[in-house]
């Protein structure tokens, strides 16, 4: 028998997070695994009237790139996938690894430089999002791989994640609906300070923000959602920082990760497991070594680290600033192939200060 809690996170995608109307050109991807997932959307994309289509992605085509193309192949881009980028009107990207860790051996140079060649795309991408032109939203579907990676039993995952969507709710969009409102405040609070300060162990971060806009991330671009966002004036972060949990980017675990920040760029990057491949992605062009993101997480019903970012930057009480490019709706000018989230808990004794005065402390906002 078919879970309904798939048929229900279908409905939320396409009408709340989406917002989808007729004739919009509606892209659905994933892997296999997805499948029962993507055509739940894709039924519901055809009731709502829109042109909806699929790619499905297979497993070791990018492990076969990576670690056979030459070089020249390697920095190409398709006109296809730029012209896509150019003309969808939707876009609902469905996250379910059959193997998390694939790339782990892959060469680190090349992925960078496969990485950096899809600048001009993640741009394009990123300009249209921010004027409204493409509504997307990434979500996940429970495989096996997220549920080693999160330490728990398929049926336990499965919980975990539409639990944390809140589709065990009779109507799970007036439930995000209510979360926007009461973001909508901390917005609105954020919006008038002009520095940010981010002290927890081995952390002493500050980071100018006049003049930049925060965003109240309510379900409509990640799902499940739940944090708060600006992107940081380019040159303003000073101080140091140690992200709590790994940092997971590209199929790569790295370690206990260190940053050191001097008018804006890192000059230190330390990490106990993976310093390699973090030292090579944050070369990969010049805005890599920049902040593009500064967030604090919202949502209390996520407090498991599962090692996948959709949820773990999502966390209630933690923060994630992310190295490379900005979502320009926040006045940030930051442009890079990179955009790696990287995890600061901030439960323990953490403490954010907003123009000076304390905020946040132990994972709780005081305003």
């Amino acid at each position: 028998m078919a879970d309904p809690r798939v048929t229900k996170l279908a409905g939320v995608l396409v009408n709340y997070c989406c917002r989808a109307k007729k004739n919009d050109l509606f892209l659905i991807n994933g892997t296999e695994l997805a499948k029962p997932l993507m055509l739940e959307v894709f039924r519901e994309a055809l009731k709502k009237g829109c042109h909806p289509y699929v790619k499905m992605g297979t497993e070791g085509v990018q492990e076969i790139m990576l670690k056979e193309a030459k070089k020249f192949q390697l920095e190409y881009i398709s006109p296809i996938p730029k012209l896509e980028i150019e003309k969808i009107d939707c876009l609902v990207g469905i996250r379910a690894p059959f193997n998390t860790r694939q790339l782990t051996n892959v060469d680190t140079k090349r992925q960078a430089i496969q990485q950096s060649a899809s600048r001009e795309i993640q741009k394009t991408f990123m300009e249209r999002s921010s004027k409204g032109e493409l509504k997307w939203v990434a979500t996940l579907f429970p495989t096996h791989a997220g549920a080693q990676d999160a330490s728990m039993s398929l049926s336990e995952y499965e919980d975990f994640v539409y639990n944390a969507c809140l589709l065990h709710k009779r109507d799970p969009i007036a439930e995000w609906k209510k979360i926007s409102k009461e973001q909508a405040k901390i917005v609105k609070f954020l919006n008038r300070k002009k520095e940010i300060r981010i002290v927890a162990k081995d952390t002493d971060l500050t980071i100018g923000t006049k003049g930049r806009k925060w965003i109240n991330c309510d379900g409509d671009n990640n799902f499940p959602d739940g944090e708060v966002f600006t992107g940081p004036i380019e040159n303003s972060a000073n101080g140091h920082i140690r992200y709590t949990f790994p940092a997971i980017f590209k199929g790569r675990e790295v370690e206990d990760v260190y940053l050191e920040f001097k008018e804006g760029k890192v000059v230190k990057a330390k990490a106990a497991k993976g310093e390699k491949f973090l030292n090579s992605m944050i070369k990969m062009d010049e805005g890599a070594r920049f902040i593009g993101e500064l967030a604090i997480g919202t949502n209390y019903g996520i407090q498991e680290h599962t090692k996948n970012i959709l949820f773990d930057e999502k966390i209630g009480g933690t923060c994630h600033i992310a190295l490379g490019a900005a979502y320009p709706e926040t006045g940030s000018k930051n442009q890079s192939a990179l955009h790696w989230d990287m995890i600061c808990d901030l439960r323990d004794g953490g403490e954010v200060y907003a123009d000076s005065k304390l905020i946040h402390k132990n994972g709780k906002f005081l305003i």
